[in-house]
């Protein structure tokens, strides 16, 4: 696996334009026939891209990324990727940005709080056509600054825009999520159902507590997507319906009080009782054994 620590040298692998800025970069189309060798690649700067793809698979994790209208991906440093067979039409483009770039700017914190960077490509993000518009408008006009005659002013502009275009690219995604969750069905209500097979399965004893990335592989998404998802449609993550769930199971349990606090922890799937013990105070406001002292009494 090959690991890049500049921008110049993953470009030239890729077949584009060398930036001029060894720091940024945004380049249009592509040098050859839009054809890129097979690489499995890591890199030290975020990657993002518009692609019209013609055939071909790119894989992040074990997802696959299909090649049906533009779309846009985004990779975060250090993030294994493999191109298979890709070719893509000349209506793209490629935006290179080294972190050195961002520090000591609102960018450099506000880019890593964009779950989008750790979905796998098979959630890119899907462009409307007006969408299209807007982001190729923003990637034209940072183009065309990158280029000019570089002064003082010329980096604050960048970095405005591109702030921009995150921000964008998250409302994007969040009418992107609203249309899923209406095609796909309400995604909480099999997320609940999910769980209750998990207990009544008796799938505890085999893995434990119920994770978000166990439920994430059930609706075949990355946990960062199903999260996302889900705050869409209910106001809470992934693993604060998860702990909802528990709680609900552990006061049912406790007060039956056929069980001790031990013997309900180790059957919810807890390891350490203290552990069950801290996240039931934190969710009800009270201990467990007081809670059940008060549910018998």
């Amino acid at each position: 696996m090959k690991h890049y620590n500049d921008i110049s040298s993953f470009s030239r692998d890729v077949g584009v334009e060398i930036p001029e800025h060894p720091l940024f970069g945004i380049t249009f189309g592509h040098k050859s026939d839009g054809s890129i060798d097979d690489m499995i690649f890591t890199a030290d700067f975020y990657i993002i891209s518009f692609q019209k793809f013609i055939s071909g698979t790119i894989t992040y994790g074990k997802k696959e990324f299909d090649h049906e209208r533009g779309k846009m991906i985004f990779f975060k440093p250090h993030q294994t990727v493999t191109f298979k067979n890709v070719k893509s039409d000349d209506g793209c483009f490629l935006m290179t940005i080294k972190e050195d770039f961002l520090v000591g700017t609102a960018v450099f914190r506000d880019i890593k709080s964009y779950g989008y960077f750790d979905y796998e490509t098979n959630e890119a993000l899907y462009l409307a056509p007006s969408e299209e518009e807007t982001i190729w408008n923003l990637v034209r006009t940072m183009h065309k600054e990158s280029y000019n005659n570089t002064d003082d002013y010329s980096k604050p502009i960048l970095l405005a825009h591109l702030g921009t275009l995150l921000t964008y690219a998250q409302r994007f995604y969040k009418r992107q999520f609203i249309n899923r969750i209406e095609t796909l069905s309400a995604y909480a209500s099999r997320f609940q159902q999910l769980l209750d097979e998990y207990y009544s399965e008796n799938k505890v004893q085999k893995y434990g507590l119920p994770t978000v990335s166990y439920m994430a592989e059930k609706f075949n998404v990355s946990p960062r997507y199903l999260s996302d998802l889900l705050k869409q449609e209910t106001g809470k993550t992934a693993l604060e319906l998860i702990h909802i769930h528990l709680i609900k199971e552990a006061k049912n349990l406790l007060t039956e009080g056929k069980m001790n606090i031990s013997e309900i922890s180790y059957s919810l799937g807890f390891e350490n009782p203290n552990y069950f013990a801290r996240l039931f105070k934190k969710q009800v406001g009270i201990p467990p054994n007081v809670f059940r002292d008060n549910s018998i009494n």
